[in-house]
């Protein structure tokens, strides 16, 4: 039977019951939306080739990057990575990941910091720029929560919200509690 493009690929590549990465970052987009970081970070650690080093050998590719897809079970390799350079994958991980999983998004307002991670970290830093401004941010978790934002100061000053609006050009220290 032919279906078009997709019969065209070989058993378990591609469209053809291979596994795209582009779409996990979308996952875990998502599953930072209903506020679930730890299944957000779940998702990354299984496409980040950091995280893959172990299996580089299965996968064919650089150990550092992104594949588009990965072989299925169908295919005359599986595990093999395909496309690797050729992807958005690596774009719309570190998307996923700073925008949604770290929080740190730009915003028409100012820089909105609205973090969604597993509940064992205790927080991270972030230095970001933003309209000519620097922003030395550090989140901190003192109670295992994924998401929300109980507190935030920028150079000491607690601020309503969790939006910094300067931008003045200079460097200011953020600070934000989750809870």
């Amino acid at each position: 039977v032919e279906y078009g493009e997709i019969s065209t690929y070989p058993a378990g590549y591609k469209e053809n019951a291979g596994i795209f990465c582009h779409n996990n970052p979308w996952i875990m987009i998502g599953e930072t939306n209903i506020g679930r970081g730890e299944r957000a970070w779940e998702y990354y650690k299984k496409i980040c080739p950091a995280y893959l080093e172990e299996i580089s050998d299965l996968h064919r590719t650089e150990p550092y990057v992104y594949a588009q897809m990965i072989a299925g079970k169908d295919a005359f390799k599986p595990g093999e990575a395909k496309n690797s350079w050729l992807t958005g994958t690596a774009a719309w991980n570190y998307y996923a990941i700073t925008r949604h999983i770290l929080g740190i998004q730009p915003d028409y307002d100012g820089l909105r910091i609205d973090p969604c991670i597993p509940p064992e970290w205790s927080g991270f830093s972030v230095k970001r720029k933003l309209r000519g401004t620097t922003f030395i941010i550090k989140v901190e978790s003192t109670n295992p929560v994924t998401n929300g934002v109980v507190r935030m100061t920028v150079d000491g000053i607690e601020t309503e919200g969790n939006v910094v609006k300067i931008f003045d050009g200079k460097e200011h220290d953020v600070v934000v509690e989750m809870g």
